[in-house]
C-alpha cells in the first residue's frame, strides 16, 4: 500500500487507520471523506521535533490551512502547538471560531482588502505576511488608526523555478505572488516598510511551489534568501529575525512517486541554511515552514459507490460514481494523479482499466483516467486515496451537489463527524 495506516482485512476491503471503510460507508454513506486523525498528529509531531532539533530557537511549522480548513482541524493544530497560515478572511474567521490562538497565525494573500486587514488586526493575527506596497501601505494605515505596531513579514519572489506543475509554482519572478528580488523592488519595498511607524519589519517569506520530493529547491531558495538578507544588513544594518520559506514537500499519490522523508529533508535543509549563513556573515535567523499537503494529505480516503460501468466496444470503459469534480477538482485543474481501487475487493488482481467518471453534466468531470481496477458491481465502493488535502477545501456545489461529509478516525479506532454532510436544505440557505 501507498501509506502505512493503509491496509486490507481478512474480508478483502480496504482499511484507513485500522478500520474497515466499507463498514465506514454504510455507516455513513457516500461519498464520504474519511480522515486519519492519528496520522495528521504524527504529521505535525515530525515537522514539530524536526525543526527544534536542527533550526535554530524560535523556528515552527506553520500548517497551509488552504489544504484543509475546517474547525476540528484547527482544534488538532492548537493541541500540537503548531502555527498556522491564513490565505482568507474565512480562514481567519473559521480558526477564530475554533479557537485558534490567532497570535500564532500567519495572514497571507495577494490581494487582501482594507476590510480584511482591518478583520485580521481586530482578531489579533499575529503577523501580516506582505505581498505588495499598496497592502504595506494600508496595514500601516490601519494599525496607526488603531494605535498598534503589527509584526509583518514581506513576501519575496526567488526567482526559482521548481520544476513542478506550472499551476502549482509560485516562486518565479512573474509570479502574481510577492515582490522579485531579482528587480531590485524587494529591497526598495524593504526599505520604505522601514520607514513606517506602524509596522514593524521581522523578516521575509518566500514560496516556490507544491509536490517537490527533495530539498535541493529549497536550498537554492534559501541561498537566494539570505544572500539578500545579508546585503539588506551590510547596506541597511537591517538584521532579519525570520525566515519562512513556505511550504511545497510532496506526497505519495502512486506508486510511481517516490518515499519522502520529511525529517531528513529538514536535516539536509538545515545544514544548507547553516552553511550560508556562516558564509555570508549573518545570523542565522528563525525558520519558518509552511506545511499542508505533507500534514493532511495521507491521512485521507474518499469512498464513492458505483453506479455503473460502461463499455465502448473498441474505445474504452467508464466506472462512474455518485461524487466527482465537485468533491475532487484536482484532475479537472491539474491532471493530478491518483491510486484508486475497489474498496469491497481490495484483495484481488485488477482486470479492467477504465476511467473514472464523477456525476457531473461535464465532460471533464472525471477522477482518474485509464486506470487498473478490479471490474466493479453497481452498488461496490471505489476509494481513491491521499485525498485529505486539497479535496474538501476545494468542493463545491457545482450541480447543485451538497459536499460531502468528513468522518474522522481516532487513534483508538473511534469515529465521528467533523463536518457534516450538506442538505438539499443547506444548498437553498441564502437563496431569497
Amino acid at each position: 500500500m501507498l501509506h502505512t495506516n493503509l491496509s486490507v482485512n481478512e474480508k478483502g476491503h480496504l482499511t484507513l487507520a485500522g478500520q474497515d471503510v466499507c463498514a465506514l460507508a454504510d455507516k455513513y454513506s457516500t461519498p464520504l471523506f474519511l480522515m486519519d486523525e492519528e496520522r495528521i498528529r504524527n504529521n505535525c509531531r515530525t515537522y514539530i521535533g524536526a525543526m527544534k532539533e536542527f533550526f535554530p530557537a524560535g523556528s515552527r511549522p506553520l500548517f497551509a490551512s488552504k489544504s484543509c480548513c475546517f474547525k476540528r482541524i484547527y482544534e488538532i493544530m492548537a493541541e500540537e502547538g503548531m502555527g498556522i497560515d491564513l490565505v482568507s478572511p474565512g480562514e481567519l474567521y473559521t480558526a477564530a471560531a475554533a479557537g485558534f490562538p490567532l497570535e500564532n497565525a500567519f495572514f497571507h494573500g495577494n490581494n487582501k482588502t482594507d476590510r480584511d486587514i482591518e478583520y485580521a488586526i481586530d482578531s489579533g493575527v499575529g503577523y501580516f505576511v506582505c505581498d505588495n506596497l499598496e497592502e504595506l501601505n494600508s496595514i500601516n494605515e490601519t494599525a496607526g488608526k488603531k494605535g498598534i505596531v503589527q509584526n509583518i513579514l514581506l513576501r519575496l519572489s526567488p526567482g526559482i523555478d521548481p520544476h513542478t506543475q506550472k499551476k502549482i509554482s509560485t516562486g518565479k519572478v512573474d509570479s502574481k505572488f510577492g515582490t522579485a528580488i531579482e528587480t531590485g523592488q524587494a529591497k526598495e519595498l524593504c526599505k520604505y516598510a522601514l520607514t513606517l511607524d506602524n509596522v514593524c519589519l521581522k523578516g521575509f517569506h518566500c514560496h516556490i511551489g507544491s509536490q517537490i520530493f527533495e530539498y535541493d529547491s529549497f536550498a537554492n531558495a534559501a541561498e537566494i534568501m539570505l544572500t539578500f538578507i545579508a546585503e539588506l544588513w551590510r547596506d541597511l544594518g537591517f538584521e532579519t529575525d525570520i525566515l519562512n520559506l513556505g511550504g511545497g514537500f510532496g506526497v505519495r499519490y502512486v506508486e510511481s512517486d517516490p518515499f519522502i522523508d520529511y525529517r531528513e529533508n529538514i536535516k539536509g535543509l538545515a545544514g544548507e541554511i547553516d552553511r550560508l549563513c556562516a558564509a555570508l556573515s549573518v545570523k542565522k535567523p528563525a525558520i519558518l515552514m509552511e506545511p499542508g499537503r505533507s500534514i493532511v494529505a495521507d491521512s485521507g480516503v474518499t469512498v464513492y459507490s458505483v453506479g455503473s460501468v460502461k463499455t465502448i466496444t473498441g474505445y474504452k470503459s467508464y466506472v462512474s460514481i455518485d461524487g466527482g469534480m465537485p468533491d475532487n477538482p484536482r484532475f479537472a485543474l491539474y491532471e493530478s494523479d491518483y491510486t484508486a481501487l475497489i474498496a469491497n475487493k481490495a484483495d484481488r488482481e485488477p482486470d479492467l482499466v477504465a476511467t473514472i467518471a464523477g456525476r457531473c453534466c461535464e465532460s471533464g468531470d472525471i477522477i482518474q483516467e485509464d486506470v487498473s481496477l478490479v471490474t466493479p458491481e453497481r452498488g461496490d465502493y471505489l476509494a481513491v486515496l491521499v485525498t485529505g488535502a486539497y479535496n474538501f477545501s476545494m468542493a463545491s456545489n457545482y450541480n447543485r451537489i451538497p459536499r460531502p461529509p468528513v468522518v474522522m478516525i481516532k487513534g483508538d479506532g473511534s469515529d465521528y463527524v467533523a463536518v457534516k454532510r450538506e442538505t438539499y436544505e443547506d444548498l437553498i440557505r441564502n437563496d431569497i
